[in-house]
């Protein structure tokens, strides 16, 4: 009976081990040895190189954020430690890679670069308890791993709800307990233009405004009267930027042309190809102040409604010189070698109807609008090579023909960015039928959503290089990126919501080797990332799929 006793409790100690390891993204190789080691406030955290000071930082502020004690930095120790050591050359490993070995007497984290070394402490992370305590027990492992893909991404739309520095602040961190380095900022919109221009002050006094939005999903029933607005300073944006950057992360900020370009025009109507035309409204889900507004003689008002708005930018000098003039303070904001343009969306409508644009396609021997699109492309192209950066446009770009050094972002299906590849341009794959995370996570949707279905296997099964691709295109796939359209998430617990747990699935398709890819095993693993998503304060969709 006793001995029976003892198998059923090793068996329990066993069982709550395997639980232990239960890592996400999966890495490369994990080996599980016997025993544990366990941190406290006593443990050692060694840091000789100054280049992982950050990954320090994060370290001791997530310990004390979460578990309510930090660690003693060190020089050296010889046993009750976390020693991070950064290295150039770990045989058979990436620029990225890292090696964890966890034992008896502490913890070694040694990346290829420092880079890798945060990408092992964010594993050191994802074994501690999820739950609250002053000692953490954590499984003896030996771990070798590095990323499958070189972009990571994730965007976080502002332009249709205004989200505050510290959420902001909040999503990078998400981004990077996932092991991901990429967050793409989409800053401007037709219902508002989100970040600090100094040339042009009307962008942030009246284009980050708007009196109202509607109700309910698209086409909405009525408007909730409800003024929307925010804008960021340029101190605040430098202020995120170094604060990704401290987390190895790349803000690529987006400046949307030639469409989605209401918010602008409402600010400087001579952008637009009529200024004098009164911005399309329905007059049933317009606010009352912009109606009072357009009664008194106002042209040009920030968009309300979702969707896509026919009045885009006019492709005349004075448009350029206003682009270039805003690309300036962009780039001097940014360091990300890439520039996000946009260019989705743009109906040619008004272009059809301009005479300025009709004359424009005949005078440089263009096709047609699409020729159009392509030439105004180009000409923002080239100025923004000329400042040492290179654009990402969405796949529209393709239309009328590629700008020469442009990468893609394949959101229509895989079809753009598999077109891309072929031309030997750099690719980046968003689709939106397995990584656009504003889709309803049920049939049955309780929240208001933007539509379609995108349950976390879905996300799961995403492989990001399409099968159409040889050995060679295939490198031309930099790797992929999860978007958050926010017209239907006006909080941050709702973008929450959204984004839980599917991120957590996206990380794993492009971090971890398509091999080692295991549904059934990460339904286990989410089980333990639920619990942390807990700790966070963060909010998750619960229901089961």
């Amino acid at each position: 009976m006793v001995k029976s006793f003892l198998f059923s409790l090793l068996l329990c100690s066993t069982l709550s081990f395997a639980q232990e390891v239960n890592i996400i993204p999966q890495p490369v190789k994990v080996v599980k040895n016997a025993g544990n080691f366990v941190i406290n406030a006593q443990t050692s955290l060694v840091v000789t190189n100054k280049e992982d000071n950050a990954t320090a930082t994060f370290l001791n502020s997530y310990l004390s954020d979460y578990y309510d004690f930090k660690l003693p930095v060190a020089k050296k120790a010889s046993k009750n430690y976390i020693k991070l050591g950064s290295l150039k050359n770990i045989a058979g490993l990436k620029g990225e890679g890292y090696s964890l070995i966890s034992d008896k007497n502490g913890v070694e984290i040694i990346g290829n670069s420092p880079i890798g070394t945060f990408y092992g402490m964010q594993t050191l992370i994802q074994l501690l308890p999820a739950e609250k305590s002053n000692s953490l027990a954590i499984a003896s492992v030996t771990v070798k791993d590095e990323p499958r893909f070189a972009y990571r991404g994730a965007m976080l739309d502002v332009g249709r709800h205004f989200f505050s520095v510290a959420f902001v602040k909040k999503y990078i961190d998400y981004l990077a307990l996932h092991k991901l380095n990429y967050f793409h900022w989409h800053l401007t919109e037709d219902q508002g233009w989100r970040i600090e221009i100094k040339k042009y002050p009307k962008l942030t006094e009246i284009g980050s405004k708007r009196n109202g939005s509607i109700i309910g999903r698209y086409p909405g029933k009525g408007s909730d009267n409800t003024p929307e607005g925010g804008f960021y300073t340029q101190e605040e944006v430098k202020d995120i930027v170094k604060y990704a950057s401290d987390r190895f992360i790349t803000v690529i900020p987006e400046i949307e042309m030639p469409g989605h370009s209401g918010a602008a025009i409402a600010a400087y109507p001579e952008l637009s190809c009529f200024p004098n035309q009164k911005t399309n409204l329905p007059d049933n889900m317009i606010s009352d102040k912009s109606k009072q507004e357009m009664a008194n003689g106002r042209n040009k008002i920030v968009q309300e409604t979702w969707g896509v708005h026919a009045d885009v930018f006019v492709p005349t000098e004075n448009t350029f010189k206003f682009l270039e003039d805003v690309l300036d303070e962009v780039i001097a904001l940014f360091p990300s070698k890439y520039i996000h343009i946009g260019g989705d969306e743009a109906p040619k409508d008004a272009w059809k109807k301009s005479e300025f644009c009709q004359k424009m396609i005949k005078e440089k021997g263009l096709k047609d609008e699409h020729g159009l699109q392509s030439y105004f492309i180009q000409r923002i192209e080239k100025y923004v090579n000329g400042k040492g950066r290179t654009i990402i446009g969405w796949d529209e770009i393709l239309e009328g023909g590629l700008a020469p050094n442009a990468i893609v972002m394949s959101w229509q299906g895989e079809a753009g960015g598999i077109a891309a590849a072929k031309e030997n341009h750099q690719v980046i794959m968003t689709p939106g039928s397995h990584v656009y995370l504003d889709h309803s996570q049920t049939k049955n949707e309780k929240e208001v959503t933007i539509g379609g279905f995108l349950p976390l296997e879905k996300v799961y099964s995403y492989e990001p290089i399409p099968k159409e691709l040889n050995e060679q295109q295939a490198k031309y796939v930099l790797g992929a990126q999860g978007n958050v359209w926010t017209e239907y998430m006006a909080n941050p617990a709702k973008v929450e919501y959204m984004i839980f747990p599917r991120l957590s699935a996206l990380s794993e398709v492009l971090w971890s080797p398509k091999e080692s890819k295991n549904w059934t095993e990460f339904q286990t693993k989410i089980e333990t990332m639920k619990k942390r998503y807990t700790m966070w304060g963060a909010n998750y969709f619960k229901e089961q799929y």
